[in-house]
C-alpha cells in the first residue's frame, strides 16, 4: 500500500464513499483527510443526524451495507418500528444501530463538543485512521424551496424523490459558518486535492460556501482534480442535474467544469465523454478521461489509482 504525505478530498454522500473507498484502498488511510459536506444534516427526535458523514464514516470502518450504498450492514429498525407508533413519520430510515450513532454524537454535543471533536471521537472508536473533518463546526442546513412547500433538503430527497419544482435553494447558517485553521493548512499541504464525483450545488457547492473555503482552494488550484459526477448528461445517482438545471447550469461534465474552474485546474470525466474534453480545455484546465463508473472495488481502485498518477 503506498503511502505519500497525504491528500485531501471533498467529499459528499454515496458517490464519495465509493470514491474514497478506492483510495482508502491504495493509500495507507492515514494518508487521508477528508473534509465532509454537513449542509444535509438534519434534527429529528432530538437527535443530530449527519447523513454524509456518516455514509463516510460508515464506509472507512467497513460497516456500510454495500447493498443498498447507505447505512449499516446487519441492520435491524426495531426502534424505528416502535417510533412509527408514536410520531405520525415514515420517510427517515434510522436503523437500531445507526440510532447508536446518532444517539452518541448528541450526547457528546450536548455536553459541548464541537462537530469537529465528535466526529474525531467516532473514528477512533471505529478504529479509522483518516482523518474525517466536517466542513465546519457551525450548524448549516440545505433548505429547498418548492411549489409545494419549504422543505429540508433531506425531506426533499428522500419523501418527495426530487419531485416537486424547485423555486430556491438556501444555505441557512452558512453566513455563520467558518473554515478551520486545520482546514486551511490542510489545503495549503496537501500533495493533491480532489473533489469527488458529488452533486455539484448540495455536497460539493456547500462546503465551498463556508466563508474561507473558495479563498482557501483558489490558492492551490494547479493541485486540485475534480471527478464529474455527470456522465452523458445524467447524474448517476440524486438530484445533481435537476439542482444544475434549477442553476442555469450545462448537465453535463462541462457544466460541472465550469462551475469547479475557479477552484481546479484539473478535470476527470468519463470515458463515454471523451468528445467533450475539448470544451473542458478550452476552460483553461486540464481534462482526463478515465472508466469513472465505480461498480465494483476493483473499479474503484483503479479510478483512484489514475488520479493520484495524475
Amino acid at each position: 500500500m503506498r503511502n505519500e504525505n497525504y491528500y485531501l478530498i471533498l467529499a459528499g454522500g454515496v458517490g464519495a464513499a465509493k470514491f474514497v473507498e478506492g483510495v482508502a484502498h491504495v493509500l495507507d488511510p492515514s494518508c487521508l483527510k477528508i473534509i465532509v459536506n454537513t449542509g444535509d444534516d438534519i434534527e429529528l427526535f432530538g437527535l443530530q443526524i449527519c447523513p454524509d458523514l456518516d455514509i463516510i464514516t460508515y464506509t472507512l470502518a467497513s460497516l456500510v451495507d454495500e447493498e443498498k450504498g447507505w447505512g449499516l450492514k446487519d441492520e435491524s429498525f426495531s426502534c424505528l418500528s416502535m417510533l412509527k407508533k408514536y410520531y405520525d413519520f415514515d420517510w427517515f430510515n434510522m436503523g437500531d444501530k445507526d440510532l447508536a450513532t446518532h444517539i452518541f454524537r448528541t450526547d457528546l454535543i450536548n455536553r459541548g463538543f464541537t462537530k469537529t471533536q465528535v466526529t474525531e471521537v467516532i473514528c477512533q472508536k471505529l478504529g479509522i485512521s483518516a482523518e474525517i473533518l466536517p466542513m465546519c463546526d457551525q450548524k448549516v442546513e440545505t433548505y429547498i424551496s418548492t411549489s409545494q412547500k419549504e422543505m429540508h433538503f433531506e425531506e426533499y430527497y428522500i419523501k418527495y424523490q426530487c419531485q416537486p419544482e424547485i423555486i430556491d435553494i438556501e444555505f441557512k447558517g452558512i453566513d455563520e459558518s467558518l473554515i478551520s485553521k486545520d482546514i486551511i493548512k490542510y489545503i495549503k499541504e496537501a500533495n493533491k486535492i480532489i473533489i469527488c464525483p458529488s452533486n455539484p450545488i448540495v455536497s460539493i457547492g456547500t462546503i465551498l460556501k463556508v466563508k474561507g473555503m473558495k479563498e482557501a482552494l483558489k490558492r492551490v488550484k494547479n493541485k486540485s482534480y475534480a471527478v464529474s459526477p455527470i456522465i452523458q448528461g445524467q447524474t448517476v445517482k440524486g438530484p445533481a442535474d435537476k439542482l444544475m438545471r434549477f442553476k442555469g447550469l450545462n448537465v453535463s461534465c462541462v457544466g460541472v467544469a465550469e462551475f469547479y474552474r475557479e477552484f481546479i485546474g484539473h478535470m476527470v470525466i468519463d470515458i463515454k465523454d471523451r468528445d467533450l474534453k475539448p470544451k473542458i480545455e478550452d476552460l483553461g484546465l486540464k481534462a482526463y478521461c478515465f472508466d469513472t463508473m465505480m461498480v465494483n472495488l476493483e473499479k474503484k481502485r483503479e479510478l483512484a489509482n489514475f488520479i493520484i498518477d495524475l
